[in-house]
């Protein structure tokens, strides 16, 4: 292989990481601002306080938003099928046969939402990371719970989302009430594609809810 051809190759997957890493930021993004919750407006009041913008420092202080964060990924996830394994040689698994060869799809929309592994697995219920925060992770070593997939595929991107969207999440919320445009229901329905988007996209119509002088803006909810 020659030496241009290995820059292409290093050039292609740096880009291929960089637009999978935005659309599925804002992604979820999307979906989060539809499940949103005031809860987490209170805790950014507290932790960052109404005179100051988010920083990063801020992040890991904000258990409520992780939560969110976590619930979202869980019930609303990204990549609803994980990519197609190919096992080398037969095996089987919980009883059944898996052929050498064989296309398995894994079926993370599913588990997530698994009635003997979640309570109420239909709603949106992030309390439940507070209590357990520990135990749901995304290392991919929970197999209830793997919203960036498993084992030595597992997502190269986590260490971005990670801290990339609790970050714009914490953001747009702190700065910004959302509001809907009149006559506009929320709903929930889903479109399947790489991604798993909404099906109707969702309009917030931002309004500022923060002082925030030394900026020069003059936010006020």
């Amino acid at each position: 292989m020659s030496l241009a051809t290995n820059r292409l190759l290093q050039l292609k997957a740096a880009l291929d990481f960089v637009v999978a890493g935005t659309d599925t930021t804002s992604t979820t993004s999307e979906w989060a601002m539809a499940e949103i919750m005031r809860k987490i407006q209170d805790e950014l009041d507290d932790v960052v306080g109404k005179n100051s913008t988010v920083e990063e420092l801020h992040i890991p202080k904000l258990h409520c938003l992780d939560a969110v964060v976590k619930e979202n990924l869980r019930l609303h996830l990204v990549a609803p099928l994980l990519l197609p394994r190919h096992p080398s040689k037969s095996c089987y698994v919980a009883r059944y046969t898996i052929p050498e060869g064989a296309q398995v799809l894994v079926n993370a929309w599913g588990i997530h939402r698994d009635p003997e592994a979640w309570d109420n697995p239909l709603e949106f219920h992030p309390e439940s990371f507070l209590t357990k925060n520990g135990k749901w992770d995304y290392s991919g070593n929970n197999f209830h719970y793997f919203p960036f997939g498993t084992g030595r595929r597992i997502c190269a991107g986590i260490p971005l989302a990670k801290r990339l969207l609790p970050y714009v999440l914490a953001s747009l919320l702190h700065l910004f009430e959302r509001r809907f445009a009149d006559g506009t229901e929320i709903d929930m329905l889903e479109k399947t594609g790489i991604t798993l988007k909404k099906m109707i996209p969702l309009v917030v119509v931002p309004k500022p809810r923060l002082l925030l002088e030394k900026y020069g803006y003059w936010f006020c909810g």
